[in-house]
């Protein structure tokens, strides 16, 4: 997989265009709103909205691309979930969605009776992490058939107990913590470890907000939760991650073992999805998804998520560059493809019409 990846980007270095061509037209932009301002004309705000997952990342990268900002001109980020993110996007109101999961096929036809395009973009992977409070003295790792036990539909008012998803646990009782319906994350774990987007039991402390998961967790020490790897890597003191017995044994979540797609099927990539009319009627807007793209890997790291590597990150902005619009999941939520795989089927040039 990582061969293939590495043609495409052969293929396509010859019509890559780097940032600094973008930059460029900052300084023009910065007069110009400069000017605005002084004729009394409000401060225009960008916001990226959706995952919580990806707000660190969007949050470093609007905090970098700060001194390059044009005066009138704000970026903000907001976390509502992946689904409220394309809820606003489709419906035109928004420049830029910040998605934990792809497009899916409901919103893909929301967007095209809208008159909606878009650039869909990688800009990094996360591990949805399973994370117990750390006086929990018996929990180190549990496998996919007994998260599903623990949070499938059924298990609704019955499964309370510690013992019933582990006969070696103890019959106390679980407290759960997980993602709302607008998550992305809500739907990725659930079709990874039930099936279906849709199965999930709904007992449970739920926020579209995962600094409220983290606190659930956090202050209960019977508690269980599952989010993004970001939070459970800002909180390490306050929590302890579940090795997760799953596709290719049993892992722990990190940088690493997502590389090196080990923690399947957790997994998953992070997306920003661009408006193609913002793309070309607002030239900030462009020259701040270039830069973010171009300095991937070190937006990735002070949001703790996983990056891409560099190469990749490369890949994306000639994506970008190329103008290739759609999704290249057709509307459907990958599980369980390895990294190289989902890079593969992201960078696809040939995709069929209708699937765009």
């Amino acid at each position: 997989m990582r061969c293939s990846v590495v043609v495409i980007a052969a293929r396509s270095a010859a019509r890559f265009v780097p940032a600094t061509a973008l930059l460029a037209l900052v300084p023009l932009l910065h007069t110009s709103a400069a000017s605005g301002q002084q004729a009394g004309q409000r401060q225009e705000t960008i916001l990226i909205s959706g995952s919580s997952t990806v707000y660190p990342f969007s949050l470093a990268a609007i905090d970098q691309f700060r001194p390059k900002t044009p005066a009138g001109v704000r970026f903000k980020a907001q976390a509502v979930g992946s689904t409220a993110g394309f809820r606003d996007f489709c419906a035109g109101r928004l420049s830029i969605a910040a998605a934990s999961r792809p497009i899916n096929s409901a919103e893909l036809s929301r967007c095209k009776a809208n008159g909606v395009r878009f650039v869909e973009l990688p800009i990094a992977f996360d591990a949805i992490t399973v994370v117990v409070n750390p006086k929990n003295s018996f929990a180190r790792q549990i496998s996919t058939a007994q998260l599903r036990t623990l949070w499938n539909r059924q298990a609704q008012g019955k499964v309370k107990r510690w013992n019933q998803v582990n006969p070696a646990w103890p019959a106390e009782p679980i407290k759960l913590c997980g993602p709302g319906r607008d998550s992305g994350t809500y739907d990725t774990f659930n079709k990874a470890i039930n099936g279906s987007t849709t199965n999930s039991r709904q007992d449970y402390t739920s926020s579209e907000d995962d600094n409220v998961l983290v606190r659930c967790v956090a202050e209960n020490p019977g508690a269980l939760g599952y989010f993004g790897y970001d939070y459970y890597q800002a909180n390490r003191n306050r929590l302890r991650a579940l090795a997760v017995q799953g596709m290719r044994g049993t892992v722990l979540p990190s940088v690493q073992s997502v590389q090196d797609s080990r923690y399947l099927p957790l997994s998953r990539p992070l997306f920003f999805y661009v408006n193609d009319q913002a793309l070309k009627t607002r030239p900030v807007v462009r020259a701040m998804v270039n830069f973010t793209l171009q300095r991937g890997v070190k937006i990735a790291r002070q949001a703790g998520v996983i990056p891409l590597q560099d190469s990749t990150y490369r890949l994306v902005t000639n994506k970008l560059y190329r103008n290739v619009l759609g999704s290249a999941f057709a509307g459907k939520l990958p599980i369980g493809l390895t990294v190289g795989q989902v890079l593969e089927r992201s960078f696809d040039e040939h995709k069929k019409p209708q699937f765009r």
